[in-house]
C-alpha cells in the first residue's frame, strides 16, 4: 500500500474548484458515472486497463430499466440509432424438435440487444466534450494510495510508465474480478453458483426464421441458446456445470465441440459442424454472484459488478450498473462539486449503498430462484421444470408464475430517478 503525506493532498485540493473523483473501469457504471459527474463540472479521471472497448461477450441485454437510465442521461435518441437486435419471438426446442414458439409480448417482456462497446463509446464520447473529463486508456491500476486510514488515490502503470492519480474519492467499477476491491481488503462476494456459460460467435444460419428470433435448446438442467446479434452473427451460449470447463478443455477441441453438438437440434448441429473454426475458442463466463457487506470505506466506493456481481440470468448486469450510476451521481455531485470535506463525501457513499442495496438484493434473489428452478442438473425438480417449460409457456402459466419476477427484472424493483 502506498502512503502519501496528508499535507500534500490538502495542497492539491486547494488548487481545484471542485472535488476530484478517480473511477477505475470504463464499463457501464464507470463510464456513465464519469459522464454524469463531468457534465456538472466535477473533475473526474476515468481509468481503463485495456486499449479499447472492443471486447466480445460483454453484457448486451438492455432491459427497459437500463434503457430508461440512458434516456434520463439524455442518450435516448442516440441509443435507438445504434445497431441493435429487438427480439420478438422465442423458440423452445427439446430433443431436437421445436416444442413452442412464443411471442415475447405473450410473456410480458421486451428483449433488446445492443453491443455494449457501442453504448460505452457513446457515453464516453459525450463525456470527452467536457473539460473536466479525463480518460486514460491502457492504464492498469496496481495499488491504492492511502493517507492514514483513508484512500486518497491509486497508483497505476500507463503507456508512459508509472503514475499516480490523487482523488477525493476513488470509485471502483472494474468488474467482478475487481482489483480495487481486492486492494481495499473487502470480503470477496461469494455465493455458491451451480453453472458457468461458454460463449461462441458463429455465422448466422440460413435456416433461422429471422433476426428477431431467439432459439433455446432445453436439456435436463441445462440450456443452450442462440441469439442474433447486431453484427450479423449468432451468439451461442451453453450452460455447463460449475467447474466443468476444465474437464471439457482437457478433452480438446473435439470434446468441447461434441458436447455442444450433442445438445443442439440436427439443423443447428449441422451448421456448427460446417463452421468448426468458430467453436475453437469459446469464452468462459465464470458465473459469480454476491456482494460484500460494505461497498465503501473512507475515500473509496465500489459500484456495478465490483460491488455486486450479477448472474447472467435475466441479463441484469448492465442495467443494474447504469442505475447505480444514476443514484451515485445524485449523491456525489453535490459534495464533489462544492469540494466538500471528507466526512461529507463518505456520508454520501454510504447513502449510495443504502439506497441501492434493496434492489440488488431483490434482483439477486430472483436470479437465485430462477437458477434453482431451471438450471440445477442435480435436482429432479429442475429437470422436471425444464421438461414442462414449453407447455407452461404455451399455456400462459409461465407468465402467471413469473410475472412479478419478470416485471422486476424488466423495470427494476424501486424507482430510480436522476436529479442532478
Amino acid at each position: 500500500m502506498v502512503e502519501i503525506p496528508i499535507q500534500e493532498i490538502a495542497a492539491v485540493g486547494k488548487l481545484r474548484q471542485s472535488g476530484r473523483a478517480v473511477i477505475i473501469g470504463a464499463g457501464p457504471a464507470g463510464a456513465a458515472l464519469a459522464y454524469l459527474l463531468a457534465r456538472r463540472g466535477v473533475q473526474v479521471a476515468l481509468i481503463e486497463r485495456y486499449p479499447d472497448l472492443e471486447r466480445t461477450f460483454r453484457g448486451d441485454g438492455l432491459q427497459p430499466s437500463g434503457v430508461d437510465a440512458l434516456d434520463q442521461m439524455g442518450f435516448g435518441e442516440r441509443l435507438r440509432q445504434l445497431p441493435q437486435t429487438i427480439i420478438n419471438t422465442i423458440e423452445l426446442y427439446r430433443g431436437g424438435r421445436l416444442r413452442a414458439r412464443i411471442p415475447t409480448e405473450a410473456l410480458g417482456f421486451i428483449a433488446r440487444f445492443v453491443p455494449q462497446p457501442a453504448v460505452l463509446k457513446m457515453i464516453i464520447d459525450e463525456g470527452l466534450k467536457h473539460a473536466s473529463f479525463q480518460l486514460s486508456m491502457s492504464t492498469m491500476v496496481r495499488d491504492l494510495i492511502r493517507s492514514g486510514n483513508r484512500v486518497v488515490g491509486v497508483r497505476a502503470d500507463g503507456p508512459d510508465g508509472p503514475r499516480e492519480f490523487l482523488a477525493d474519492l476513488v470509485i471502483g467499477t472494474d468488474g467482478r474480478y475487481s482489483t480495487v476491491r481486492k486492494r481495499a481488503g473487502f470480503t470477496e462476494p461469494t455465493s455458491p453458483q451451480h453453472f458457468d456459460i461458454l460463449n461462441f460467435l458463429v455465422p448466422f444460419p440460413n435456416f433461422w426464421p429471422d433476426r428477431s428470433t431467439v432459439r433455446l435448446e432445453l436439456g435436463p438442467g441445462c440450456l443452450t441458446g442462440g441469439i442474433p446479434v447486431a453484427d450479423g452473427r449468432l451468439w451461442m451460449g451453453m450452460t455447463i456445470v460449475k467447474g466443468q470447463y476444465k474437464a471439457l478443455r482437457s478433452a480438446g477441441t473435439d470434446g468441447l465441440t461434441e458436447e455442444l453438438l450433442h445438445r443442439t437440434s440436427p439443423d443447428l448441429a449441422a451448421h456448427l459442424r460446417a463452421n468448426p473454426d468458430a467453436l475453437k475458442h469459446p469464452v468462459l463466463l465464470d458465473v459469480m454472484v454476491g456482494r460484500p457487506e460494505n461497498w465503501t470505506t473512507p475515500g473509496l466506493l465500489l459500484l456495478g459488478d465490483a460491488a455486486h456481481p450479477m448472474s447472467p440470468n435475466g441479463g441484469q448486469g448492465i442495467n443494474m450498473a447504469l442505475r447505480d450510476a444514476l443514484v451515485a451521481a445524485n449523491h456525489l455531485c453535490p459534495v464533489l462539486l462544492h469540494n466538500s470535506d471528507a466526512a461529507s463525501i463518505d456520508t454520501a457513499t454510504r447513502r449510495i449503498q443504502v439506497e441501492r442495496t434493496p434492489e440488488i438484493v431483490a434482483i439477486q434473489e430472483h436470479q437465485r430462484k430462477q437458477t434453482q428452478t431451471f438450471l440445477r442438473s442435480d435436482r429432479f425438480v429442475s429437470r422436471l421444470a425444464m421438461w414442462f417449460l414449453p407447455a407452461l409457456a404455451k399455456s400462459g402459466l409461465l407468465r402467471s408464475l413469473l410475472s412479478k419476477r419478470l416485471k422486476s427484472m424488466q423495470h427494476g424493483v424501486v424507482p430510480v430517478r436522476l436529479t442532478v
